[in-house]
């Protein structure tokens, strides 16, 4: 039925996902019938490696598109028909579009990132970032990072062949990308203007920092990916030590903008599902 969208999420511990009420009321507002499920692996005991038989029965069952989000951005690659230029440049799907009797991969994480940068941290500077994590999300991160204009950026993950990796990819590209050891985390620090958590610690199930609170200064800004919790412990750590902050809500509404926008072909207004985000984090603080 024309306006009609079957669309859904596929992921670990997702139950907590603001993801489908974000995409199901903007999508309503638009007039559309737009039903978001989750697919939580965890929940179903099922292995990420098995992400491609999920995208297989998805598109099978009829569903329009699937956000991918931890632990498959990586591993859903090599399952799909086709890439969009910036997936293949990450070797990273958050985004997979079905048409035509095909799945289509895309990346929408380091265009939201980019947004969330530019109107959360405006004047921030970045002559040299470190970036903590190298994974699916991290690998959007950094790309953004670089088309942001970083001077350098520095990736530290602690599967080691996997920053030098993507360090790679995108030294080849021009950028000024270098792998470092989680031992210079402390020499890095003290050399960056910013700070980039794109790992999964501080998430719901997964408590704690991804580095010692006591490296943070006043003149770092700090930027957490995750959104679940929205103040992560880095956060606010970051916070009582007067640093500029951006947390992950914004990354995660301007990514779900686009992949809306991929999955209908309707323009959503980022303004209206920023504010609805703001409003249910606010609720679920207050709860």
């Amino acid at each position: 039925m024309p306006g009609t969208f079957l669309v859904g999420l596929i992921g670990a511990d997702i139950q907590t996902s603001l993801s489908p009420p974000l995409h199901e009321d903007e999508a309503a507002r638009l007039g559309l019938r737009y039903w978001y499920h989750l697919i939580d692996i965890a929940a179903l005991g099922v292995p990420a490696a098995d992400v491609g038989d999920l995208v297989k029965a998805a598109g099978k069952l009829g569903f329009r598109g699937l956000n991918i989000t931890h632990p498959c951005k990586q591993e859903v690659v090599k399952h799909l028909d086709e890439l969009s230029p910036e997936a293949a440049d990450l070797d990273a799907v958050n985004t997979v579009v079905f048409a035509n009797g095909r799945a289509i991969g895309h990346n929408t994480d380091h265009s939201g990132f980019a947004e969330s940068f530019r109107q959360g941290l405006p004047d921030a500077p970045i002559r040299s970032v470190l970036q903590l994590g190298a994974g699916g999300a991290g690998a959007a991160v950094a790309h953004a990072i670089v088309r942001l204009g970083a001077g350098h950026l520095t990736i530290v993950d602690a599967d080691s062949d996997r920053a030098r990796r993507l360090a790679d990819r995108l030294s080849s590209r021009g950028a000024n990308v270098s792998a470092a050891e989680r031992d210079r985390v402390p020499e890095l620090v003290a050399q960056a203007d910013g700070l980039v958590n794109a790992t999964p610690v501080g998430m719901e199930g997964r408590p704690g920092l991804p580095l010692d609170p006591a490296l943070l200064r006043a003149e770092l800004w700090v930027a957490d990916i995750v959104y679940r919790p929205l103040e992560t412990d880095l956060l606010r750590a970051a916070r009582e030590r007067g640093c500029r902050t951006l947390d992950g809500g914004g990354m995660v509404v301007h990514q779900a903008v686009e992949a809306l926008r991929l999955f209908t072909g309707h323009e959503p207004d980022a303004g209206r599902m920023l504010a609805d985000f703001a409003e249910r984090t606010a609720t679920a603080r207050h709860a």
